[in-house]
């Protein structure tokens, strides 16, 4: 049997690649990420992969009996859904400790003209009211909410193709973050768009949206993060996860 600790990380996020590299590079450390596998080419993680679901927090649990894991972090997106709270619930059962890896989330400056809002479903309701022309940038899974808004022209950019359900009116634009706030002023200006509808996902590798919706005057409907698991110890990046596995396993 290997001495060394086995580490699972719940990924998706550059927080969980960066991780997970440092955590590879360890000898003392044999680390495994999972992916949800909603992303036909997911940029891999060093270590050990996984892709697909676990079946619930049970069958999280039944993994990280079997396969011996000693330490679970949750470094998944913001908006990723059940997964934290099945971690939560699966931790707890084994028991083994879990961190959440939960970047600051986007906080409005002098000269936003933020429309926080709860859901998909409140954004759309809000649209109309804002402008013509948006430029959606809340992944590919969410765009039935929208897909009534017939009167309006979307710019839908995600990773992956988006499935319908859809706006009727719309654009789609493959790319992969990070982006350039060059890059998005040109964007806003060449599709004439007069309103920004994100996610609170946080991080710089998508926010240089935001600073050219400020530039341009453009209104920006902000969905906010969902509720997390309370009690669950966080870290803000990286190198607070790593300092609080070398806490959990000092010596080791």
């Amino acid at each position: 049997m290997s001495d060394r600790r086995h580490i699972l990380i719940l990924g998706g996020t550059t927080e969980a690649r960066w991780l997970a590299g440092e955590l590879d590079a360890d000898p003392g450390i044999r680390v495994t990420t999972s992916l949800a596998g909603r992303v036909a080419q997911p940029r891999l993680p060093a270590g050990q992969v996984r892709i697909g679901g676990f079946g619930g927090a049970e069958g999280l649990a039944r993994w990280l009996r079997e396969q011996q894991v000693d330490a679970l972090i949750d470094a998944t997106h913001p908006f990723a859904g059940t997964i934290s709270f099945n971690a939560a619930e699966a931790a707890a059962a084994v028991p083994v400790p879990l961190l959440a890896v939960r970047r600051p989330g986007w906080e409005p400056g002098p000269g936003d003209r933020w429309h926080e809002v709860a859901s998909l479903a409140e954004a759309a309701g809000v649209l109309p009211a804002l402008g013509e022309r948006a430029f959606l940038t809340t992944g590919r899974m969410g765009l039935a909410a929208f897909a009534h808004l017939e009167d309006m022209w979307f710019l839908v950019r995600s990773v992956d193709a988006p499935e319908p359900p859809a706006p009727p009116r719309m654009e789609v634009l493959l790319d992969r973050g990070p982006f350039t706030l060059d890059g998005e002023r040109e964007l806003l200006r060449r599709h004439r768009i007069d309103v920004l509808v994100t996610k609170d996902s946080g991080a710089s590798a998508t926010s240089a949206k935001l600073a050219a919706a400020r530039e341009a005057a453009v209104p920006v409907v902000v969905v906010r993060r969902p509720a997390a698991p309370e009690g669950v110890p966080t870290a803000a990046d990286p190198a607070e996860a790593r300092e609080w596995l070398r806490q959990q396993f000092p010596g080791g």
